[in-house]
Order: C-alpha cells, then sequence, then structure tokens
C-alpha cells in the first residue's frame, strides 16, 4: 500500500493529505480536548506540562533527526552505487573498442541487453519493492561469456581485456549492491519510534492551555505540522527506488551506453 502510494500519488500530494492531515487532526483534537477540559484554558498546569513536552520534544527530535539523515545517506549511497555501475558499464564498451570488430560485435550486444534488461525490467521490479536477482543474472553472464572467449593477441588488446574484466566484476558488484538497497526499509523498531512519537507529542500540546483559542490552535498547529512534514520526510525517502524523489536509471543512457538506446529497436550502433 505504502509502496503503490509513493508510485501512484504525486509528492505534492502526499505533502497536502500528511501535513495537511495532521495539522486537521490535531486541530479537532485540541477543539475537543478545550470543550471537554475548559479548565485546561487558565494554564494551571502549563509549568509541568511545559517540561514534560519539551523534554519529549528533544527525544522525539532526536529520534527523527537520526532517522532522517539515515534514510537521506541511504538515498546518497544508492545514487553512487547506481551510478558507479553505470560508469563501469561504460568504461567496458570503451575497452572494447580496442577489440577486433567480431569480439567487440559481441560484447557490445551482450552490454547493450545488460543495460536495457536493468532499465526497462529490473527498475519497475526495484520500484515495486520486488528486486529479482535472476532477471539481469543471465545477461550479465552473456558479458562474462563474450569476454572469456576472447584471448588477446597484442600487448595492448591484453591491457584493455583487463581492464573490461575488472570492470564487469565491478559491475557485478554494484547491481548486488543496487539490489540489495532495493530491498532496505526502516526497522520496524524505528518505524514505531517515528510513528508513534508523534501520537504521544501531538496530544501533551492540548494540554498545553492558553486563554485565547486562536494562539492555542496557532500552538498546535505549528507543532503539528512540523511533525506531519518530518514524517513526509521518512515516508519518501524510505525507499530509494520508488516515489518522485527516488534514484533515476538515467546513468544507463549517458555517455558510452547513450549508443545503445538510438538506431531502430535500440541496439547498439
Amino acid at each position: 500500500m505504502l509502496l503503490w502510494l509513493l508510485n501512484n500519488v504525486s509528492t505534492f500530494t502526499l505533502t497536502v493529505v500528511t501535513v495537511g492531515g495532521t495539522v486537521l487532526l490535531a486541530v479537532l483534537g485540541s477543539v475537543l480536548f478545550r470543550r471537554r477540559y475548559p479548565s485546561l484554558a487558565e494554564g494551571e498546569h502549563n509549568d509541568m506540562v511545559g517540561v514534560t513536552l519539551g523534554m519529549f520534544g528533544a527525544i522525539y527530535g532526536i529520534i527523527l533527526a537520526f532517522v532522517i539523515v539515515t534514510l537521506w545517506t541511504q538515498l546518497d549511497s544508492t545514487q553512487t552505487i547506481v551510478a558507479t555501475e553505470a560508469t563501469d558499464a561504460a568504461l567496458i564498451a570503451r575497452d572494447a573498442a580496442a577489440f577486433p570488430p567480431p569480439v567487440r560485435a559481441r560484447v557490445d550486444e551482450a552490454l547493450s541487453g545488460y543495460v536495457h534488461t536493468v532499465v526497462e525490467d529490473q527498475w519497475p521490479r526495484m520500484r515495486a519493492g520486488a528486486p529479482d536477482y535472476g532477471t539481469t543474472g543471465g545477461k550479465l553472464q552473456a558479458v562474462y561469456d563474450a569476454l572469456q572467449t576472447y584471448e588477446p593477441t597484442s600487448t595492448r588488446e591484453e591491457v584493455f581485456y583487463e581492464s573490461a574484466v575488472g570492470h564487469l566484476n565491478d559491475v557485478a558488484a554494484q547491481r548486488r549492491a543496487r539490489l540489495t538497497m532495493a530491498e532496505q526499509q526502516l526497522p520496524p523498531l524505528l518505524q514505531v519510534l517515528a510513528f508513534g512519537g508523534a501520537l504521544v507529542l501531538i496530544p501533551l500540546t492540548f494540554l498545553y492551555g492558553m486563554r485565547r483559542m486562536r494562539i492555542q490552535l496557532l500552538f498546535v498547529s505549528s507543532v503539528a505540522a512540523l511533525i506531519g512534514f518530518s514524517l513526509l520526510l521518512v515516508f519518501v525517502l524510505d525507499r530509494p527506488f520508488a516515489g518522485d524523489l527516488s534514484v533515476s536509471p538515467t546513468p544507463y543512457k549517458e555517455g558510452a551506453l547513450a549508443r545503445y538506446w538510438s538506431g531502430p529497436g535500440g541496439g547498439p550502433q
């Protein structure tokens, strides 16, 4: 359900619903609570409530900050993994230019099949949170086969051959890292702390009494808006391949790999 929302609802809409919904519920709760206990408007418990609210707010703020920084770091790492994999694939294509035409054609064909499968087949699977290790496994093996059947005949070819094999091994490593990141999500305990903390902190603001209702609602809605936006960040950043802020497959279509997406059928030219 959460992945469906990320992939089918715009970030702007999610922001309006999440932040707006949190503020609306907090305002309604504050109004109902004040009507049920009108004596709170006198603020006789504000000293105790203020200390409790400050303590809980500080603890919850640290937890949210830790979660958001962790998820942002995870997103940044995923982008680096994708860019590195695409770069290594592009370097293989450049190294293959030093091979005889038949060998170069086999490497290009196998490499084109791999990058097309990554973008067209595996990427939608990762967006859905269900990466398949076997989807690109055969395509990557085809690149290995194309290199393993070739025997360099000159020092120049040996240098580029060793470079191509090294970059291919790096592609295999980055592919596994990318698929691992596609399966990552916030641990259940941190989810409970992040979302459960909001259920504790927002109702605490209802207890802080102010004589004027407008000031009370402004205070409650400000806290609710901040918490709602923070929870939205947690929700959006939790899945690096889903939503509007997801990691893009564009690196697999740029540089030396661009020719695999041109011409009839998108094959190597």
